[in-house]
């Protein structure tokens, strides 16, 4: 028989639970449901969780807010995955002892009737308790039952260690279970707060072709190395950085190969590299190393150097070949063939990927084609790589990504991808749906105050953050948005602000630090000179690197817990739509920090804030410190209109670390 209590809207269940929520280690995930009987009967609620390879499980109490909504919240102390329930049942104590206190309270002395039937459910709650509940009862029980005044055994029965004992101890003899049991997938913590840094490694040492507007005129063009790009590694860990993202290290086809002029040069010279995403040749394919680069074993050894510095290695998982990869001769099946025979190479109209062969997930064999690929996860988790930046995800099918992430993370849940998936908003919330841990936005080109606070809002605060982590990028190899090209340096700074400080996962790709800005040509977003195309060393010493810079704000995100979280971001009033202002601040309202950006790279600017201090833990506070996290410079400010002016050419943001004084 179900249940007297309704219980509807769950949260957080994504898809009606189709697909899991998601959290990391360390979390109190908070669940909310709606709940209710008939009648005046009181309720009881409480969420039931338990954990990868739990065999029973646990219960946590929720609370009612208002309106019949009730929070209650449960921690989560290892990754895998959870499975919750939130349960009601009537709690007919708590309903009896309500009617007798307020016919009590109301005068009434007509109630010994009354007193025995909150005996009599006692006695019916002691059958199935501890020796040591049931004495507790039984007290209870006596003093309701014997000769004192009808006051005194109100009292009694509302004694508060008796009803803490019957709160651990719940009657729930009509309890109703909401369905389904919800999805809730725990991952490490780097899951949501990490900081990326993007390089080729093979740029690091090399020695650029003479075609190219960088490098020795006339000398021949020459790769780095893992060992060259692991002397790196040391700059990348003083900057901040967590992760070093490194796109393919695989041998890269001949066949169509591209010039390294850019994506129009079909003529490459004999020294041209070619393109990283272009992947295999007669050396290999998506499990070999480039031989340029070095072995597996100098991989090996640049993983674990990178280790040293705290770094780990996400490494770019492209489902896709050149024609010479060696799955074109020995599984043709894979791939899709045009009318007259010839396989069809990518395309993004008008953009055309000559050198690339799209693998064709239609294929008749598409048990071995995903047991391969799947394979390829194995082999590179197998020496050490822990994190997955995936190209392109969208082009392809979506049941292969729900199948292949739930293969490895059963085996190794630590696992990480991020979807590279800059497309429609639906697939891409579709994609972290399915389990990627974390995603490419559309931040680089969110630059106006009204842009950045919708966009943001929607992140943090609505349905989306039960499962998508956003991944922010001011930059690319692909993107070099127009804010960038025509901002000078302070544009870079300004967007470093905003993605490392409004969102907990950032990256960068190298040369941000040295803002460069040059496009291929005009209204483009390719950079001239690309390092897609060819090699590009450069001079990490110059005087006006951003490095010590990013250093900075990656120092101020570790050292405030508060920028590890998405759900706090709070934008506050301020009076000039050049100026943006927001805070994060931890749970108990502890712990404020104010960020205000100048979001106009060219010109001085200054507004009067509004702040919501209720919002800060400020609410009852005089004047209280604002100190600059950026400048160490500590201003006073009283109440919720304050005078800020920033200049660009001088500092583009406040990061203030607030405390009542």
């Amino acid at each position: 028989m179900k249940g007297r209590v309704e219980i509807q809207h769950v949260s957080p269940a994504v898809d009606c639970g189709r697909y899991a929520a998601k959290a990391v280690v360390g979390d109190d995930v908070v669940v909310g449901a709606d709940a209710f009987r008939e009648g005046h009967e009181k309720i009881a609620v409480a969420v039931r969780y338990r954990g990868p390879d739990d065999s029973r499980w646990r219960d946590a109490p929720m609370r009612l807010d208002a309106n019949d909504r009730w929070y209650g919240h449960f921690p989560v102390d290892r990754m895998g995955a959870w499975r919750y329930q939130v349960m009601g049942w009537t709690d007919y104590f708590v309903t009896w002892l309500d009617g007798l206190q307020k016919k009590h309270a109301a005068g009434q002395t007509d109630l010994d009737v009354d007193v025995e039937e909150g005996a009599l459910l006692l006695e019916r709650r002691r059958s199935d308790v501890s020796k040591a509940v049931a004495a507790v009862l039984d007290d209870t029980i006596d003093a309701l039952r014997s000769d004192r005044t009808l006051t005194e055994r109100v009292a009694a029965a509302g004694d508060p260690d008796l009803l803490a004992v019957l709160k651990r101890n719940p009657e729930r003899l009509d309890a109703t279970l909401s369905k389904p049991e919800l999805s809730l997938w725990v991952d490490r913590p780097a899951a949501r707060f990490s900081a990326w840094y993007e390089m080729f490694p093979r740029s690091e040492g090399a020695v650029p072709s003479s075609s190219e507007t960088v490098g020795p005129e006339g000398q021949p063009s020459k790769s780095g190395t893992f060992a060259e790009a692991a002397k790196r590694l040391p700059a990348i860990a003083e900057m901040g950085f967590d992760v070093v993202y490194l796109p393919p290290i695989h041998p890269i086809g001949r066949t169509n190969r591209k010039g390294s002029s850019g994506p129009h040069d079909l003529d490459p010279g004999p020294d041209d590299p070619g393109v990283p995403w272009a992947i295999g040749n007669e050396e290999g394919g998506h499990d070999a190393v480039h031989p340029d680069l070095g072995t597996i074993g100098d991989f090996d050894k640049f993983v674990a150097e990178a280790a040293t510095h705290g770094l780990e290695i996400a490494l770019d998982y492209a489902i896709q070949c050149s024609p010479d990869h060696p799955w074109v001769t020995e599984h043709p099946q894979w791939f899709k063939h045009r009318p007259d025979g010839t396989i069809q190479y990518a395309e993004n109209p008008p953009k055309k990927y000559q050198d690339i062969y799209p693998v064709n997930f239609d294929t008749d064999d598409r048990e071995a084609l995903w047991a391969e690929l799947k394979r390829i996860l194995d082999h590179w988790v197998s020496h050490g790589v822990k994190i997955f930046r995936v190209d392109n995800p969208h082009t392809k099918a979506l049941p292969f990504w729900e199948w292949v992430i739930a293969e490895i993370r059963a085996e190794h849940p630590e696992v990480l991808f991020l979807a590279e998936a800059f497309t429609r908003p639906k697939m891409m919330q579709t994609l972290a749906k399915l389990g990627f841990s974390q995603s490419y936005t559309y931040f680089a080109w969110r630059n106006t105050k009204h842009e950045l606070t919708t966009y943001v809002t929607e992140l943090a605060h609505t349905d989306m953050a039960d499962y998508y982590r956003p991944n922010f990028w001011p930059n690319t190899p692909d993107i070099l948005t127009e804010f960038l090209q025509t901002g000078g340096r302070p544009a870079f700074k300004l967007r470093l602000v905003l993605a490392a400080l409004l969102s907990p996962a950032y990256g960068i790709y190298s040369g941000y630090e040295l803002s460069e800005a040059e496009p291929l040509e005009p209204g483009s977003e390719e950079y001239f000179a690309s390092e897609k195309y060819g090699y590009r060393p450069r001079d990490w010493d110059h005087p006006d690197s951003l490095a010590p810079y990013i250093g900075r704000i990656n120092g101020i995100r570790r050292a405030h817990p508060v920028f590890a979280e998405l759900r706090n971001v709070w934008f506050h009033h301020i009076g000039n739509d050049a100026l943006l202002c927001f805070s994060k601040v931890d749970a108990n309202r502890n712990g404020a920090v104010l960020t205000i950006v100048n979001l106009d790279p060219h010109n001085p600017q200054d507004g009067v804030t509004w702040l919501d201090l209720w919002q800060l833990g400020l609410e009852h506070a005089g004047p209280f410190e604002a100190h600059d996290l950026m400048t160490d410079t500590t201003y006073i400010w009283n109440g919720p209109d304050n005078y800020v002016h920033l200049d660009p050419a001088v500092e583009v943001a406040h990061v203030l670390r607030l405390r009542s004084l």
